[in-house]
């Protein structure tokens, strides 16, 4: 198949998961529901979106600063304008198709600093695993801080669904879904075993290597590069934290909820983020499900999770396409001084 043909599916796959979503927020909404919507909107201080922005900028500095001391440990020296503009760059991918950013900033910054592009690779991948122990850490935090909320929301939703789908299933059902599960881990393990020689498998060791090595060199660290690296990580999660309670105080009905509330929109919404181009369709009706945990209507929810999604998107948008209109510019300027 070829590549841009796969591009376009994988594109339309994951639009079409937001575009469900979309519908799944608005198919049961009443014209009062309409009506609060809007009243929600209208009644924004959206003076607070400099704030959130100048916080997102800085997010995506830190980022871009992490992943240059990560490069550094593979003996490469990038500009740090060149790196931040190359994330920024990855980001507006990400808008169009999830995960084909992150491949598309290695490629600028290995055009623009001559930096072999499976190098930048490992250390991008390790990064990003990095990030999803950063996310999983998020969820526990969540579920630690708000265990009165989590539990009540267990026993009223989760765990009913549960008792009543095993009563009511029989001793064949469990034995056909058990039957099920065996013969996909024996399928899996023939297939790892045939294809242990194949192109792909050959390339899937290299692309684990290459992560490997990307973890491995933050251990290779001296103590002021290890320090800095934990802190930008730090700054990354805790500045996405601090545009959300921003974020909060732009509308009068969320202007109540804490730092416990945003972090639990933080790691749902991050969630969103990978599974829709940019989080579209899919990141509002996340954070109107969970603001219903803190007893925040509907509507209000809905609103707020499109404004802050707009933002973020709006900000991305604005960055991205700079960077790419920069890029060549910049470096141009940089080629003319040497």
């Amino acid at each position: 198949m070829p590549k841009a043909l796969k591009n376009v599916l994988k594109f339309l796959a994951f639009l079409s998961i937001g575009l469900l979503m979309i519908w799944l927020a608005l198919k049961d909404m009443t014209p009062k529901d309409y009506a609060d919507v809007k009243d929600a909107f209208l009644s924004g201080n959206y003076w607070l979106v400099v704030p959130a922005f100048i916080i997102g900028i800085g997010s995506h500095l830190s980022r871009a600063l992490r992943w240059r001391i990560l490069i550094d440990t593979q003996h490469y020296k990038p500009g740090v304008l060149n790196t931040f503009f190359a994330v920024m760059v990855g980001y507006l991918v990400n808008m169009g198709v999830p995960r084909l950013g992150e491949i598309a900033r290695c490629g600028v910054l290995a055009n623009y600093e001559k930096i072999p592009a499976d190098k930048l690779i490992g250390t991008m991948i390790a990064e990003r695993a990095l990030d999803l122990v950063c996310l999983a850490i998020v969820f526990l935090l969540c579920f630690l801080l708000q265990l009165d909320i989590v539990s009540a929301y267990l026993s009223a939703e989760v765990w009913p669904a549960l008792e009543q789908k095993i009563a009511n299933a029989n001793v064949t059902q469990l034995l056909v879904l058990l039957g099920i599960v065996l013969v996909v881990i024996g399928v899996v393990i023939y297939l790892l075993k045939r294809f242990a020689a194949s192109k792909a498998a050959i390339k899937l060791r290299a692309l684990l290597r290459g992560v490997m090595d990307g973890f491995l060199s933050i251990g290779k660290m001296d103590g002021r590069k290890l320090g800095w690296f934990l802190f930008h990580t730090l700054m990354i999660w805790a500045q996405y934290l601090a545009m959300l309670y921003v974020g909060f105080l732009c509308l009068p009905a969320t202007q109540e909820l804490g730092l416990t509330a945003a972090l639990t929109v933080l790691a749902l919404g991050s969630v969103a983020m990978i599974v829709s181009p940019g989080g579209i369709g899919v990141y509002p009706f996340l954070v109107q499900k969970t603001l219903l945990l803190y007893n925040v209507a509907g509507p209000i929810g809905m609103a707020f999770g499109w404004i802050i999604w707009g933002a973020q998107t709006v900000l991305i948008c604005i960055l991205g396409l700079v960077s790419f209109i920069w890029l060549p510019i910049h470096n141009k300027k940089s080629a003319g001084k040497s």
